[in-house]
């Protein structure tokens, strides 16, 4: 109300007929004062060129996203197992007033002679580890693998006594048949395993665990191109040879003697055509009977097993 002096903010103005007034309190002057250079418009939070610089961030910082983390390998069986197989390991997780058999008492007599720290936690803490709580009181850590380099490969197997003998993989996704090529790979003399960095099964404990310890034995790298891999390979002398059902070389006459690649294809989808174009030749395991084709790490065994003959001969 005009001129009612005990209103907040009222000045009362010498020689004024109106009595008492409510002052702006210096708000509407400092209104008036200027604000400085507007802004770029991707540095104002609701332009539309903010939000596209924000959602361009977001996904440099996705591609960017470390992919190989820490592991957590759940549950009595598997633990065990990883464990027998000599999977590096980081910390062995116990729950406390967990109900101990067999396993439990392996895990940790295993953990212990290995050097790896037992930690006694609360369930809740394992809980947390899982998505779906089935973790049997019991989980082990396992760090990242470390891959070598595929020129670091190359040299380690020309630098042996024998021919070089290494083997690539192309659309591999199941971690089994990677640990299953890894065993067959050292088994037959080879010198290491390549894999691409994308769309590939990785070295996890489950690959470990089905190498049998191989892992541990045999390098395995990965490539950012394995095309291009393969193409360096080919210019240092390697034959590269594509292993498919439909490949038009049979295995009975390959000559592998000499520094050879063997690349192997999924079981559904066969090798990529940009991998085939670069084989020199692309084998076919003879078989009998109506049986289509093989598993991809039964196929490659067979084919190791060969080469392995051919080179003792």
């Amino acid at each position: 109300m005009a001129g009612n002096s005990q209103r907040r903010g009222a000045v009362r103005k010498p020689g004024s007929k109106k009595g008492a007034v409510v002052g702006s309190g210096g708000v509407r002057r400092r209104g008036l004062e200027g604000k400085g250079a507007t802004p770029p418009a991707h540095e104002r939070p609701h332009h539309p060129a903010a939000k596209r610089a924000n959602k361009a961030a977001r996904s440099a910082q996705g591609r960017h996203r470390k992919t190989d983390d820490t592991e957590t390998v759940l549950g009595r069986n598997p633990v065990v197992e990883c464990l027998r197989a000599h999977v590096p390991a980081t910390a062995l997780y116990v729950a406390i007033g967990i109900d101990t058999d067999e396993r439990v008492t392996e895990s940790v007599a295993r953990a212990a002679d290995a050097g790896i720290p037992i930690l006694e936690v609360a369930r809740v803490d394992l809980d947390r580890m899982s998505t779906n709580g089935l973790h049997q009181g019991i989980a082990l850590q396992v760090p990242p693998y470390a891959y070598a380099h595929p020129d670091d490969l190359l040299a380690d197997a020309r630098a042996d006594v024998r021919p070089p003998l290494l083997v690539a993989l192309d659309n591999i996704s199941d971690p089994r048949n990677l640990g299953a090529i890894v065993r067959s790979t050292a088994a037959f003399g080879g010198q290491g395993v390549l894999i691409p960095q994308r769309r590939s099964a990785s070295v996890t404990a489950v690959a470990w665990r089905t190498s049998a310890g191989a892992a541990a034995r045999l390098p395995v790298a990965r490539a950012t191109n394995l095309n291009r891999t393969l193409r360096s390979w080919a210019d240092a002398g390697l034959q590269i040879v594509g292993l498919d059902a439909g490949g038009d070389t049979l295995l009975d006459e390959l000559d592998a003697t000499g520094p050879t690649v063997v690349v192997v294809g999924s079981e559904g989808k066969g090798l990529s055509r940009l991998v085939r174009e670069n084989c020199d030749a692309i084998v076919s395991i003879p078989m009998a009977g109506d049986t289509e084709s093989l598993n991809a790490s039964v196929a490659a065994g067979v084919v190791l097993a060969e080469i392995a003959r051919q080179r003792r001969g």
